[in-house]
């Protein structure tokens, strides 16, 4: 039997005396794509941080392909983070330089591809790019990983609306659902639900359901939304 992509236990993570993880015991098996869904200050971020070894564990454990989380472990993780790190003296093309000296599992030129598709102008400096056209260069960046596990943050988070379900479309079809597990987090359901195998819902740092989304429709008879505002409620 195939080692979870992730399994915590007993996951717990505090801050300035504030639990952002409470006791979580959550696994994910399968390939496929899994919606981390909460509302904002749920623990969805801290989750994939610890998952991508940037955070340690308070108390309880987290493993990634069935090794506890390590640096070498980590290697093997692409994590989009909410959060804006990239360099903004860069220009996108120099940053793609710079992951593939990084990352030896980085292509160059599926970065290189995915920031045409995405409209970028791969000569102007990051930090005079707009927010949206950052947030594509760090989806560009992620996808052009070939690694077992991918951590979405927030994705679609400062794009605009009217592109959102597009750029979707496009990340969801660079994931190898065959082999690769993929964690996006969102509060904005709707909008991921028809591509989504599993899903996790989380709330106050604490996971309240976590099921395959086939077999939660035949049980519930509702749809994502529909559970997710019966839970989350």
């Amino acid at each position: 039997m195939n080692e979870p992509f992730i399994k915590t236990g007993g996951l717990s993570k505090s801050y300035r005396g504030k639990k952002a993880l409470d006791n979580v015991t959550v696994s994910i098996d399968r390939p496929g794509i899994t919606g981390l869904i909460g509302p904002n200050g749920s623990g969805k971020s801290t989750l994939l941080k610890t998952a991508a070894g940037l955070l340690r564990p308070g108390k309880g454990s987290v493993t990634v392909l069935g090794e506890p989380v390590s640096r070498q472990v980590a290697s093997r993780v692409s994590l989009l983070a909410e959060v804006d790190s990239l360099y903004g003296y860069q220009t996108p093309e120099e940053a793609v330089t710079f992951f593939s000296r990084v990352f030896p599992d980085f292509s160059s030129e599926k970065a290189a591809s995915l920031l045409e598709k995405l409209e970028i102008d791969s000569g102007t400096e990051i930090k005079n790019l707009s927010k949206g056209s950052r947030a594509r260069v760090k989806i560009a960046l992620t996808l052009a990983r070939d690694v077992p596990l991918l951590l979405m943050d927030e994705p679609l988070s400062g794009l605009d609306p009217i592109v959102r379900e597009e750029i979707l479309g496009m990340i969801i079809s660079c994931i190898d659902i065959s082999r690769q597990a993929a964690v996006i987090s969102t509060h904005e359901v709707a909008e991921v639900e028809p591509f989504l195998d599993h899903v996790v819902f989380i709330r106050n740092g604490k996971i309240l359901l976590s099921e395959n989304v086939e077999k939660l429709r035949e049980t519930k008879g509702k749809s994502v939304v529909e559970v997710m505002r019966e839970v989350l409620s």
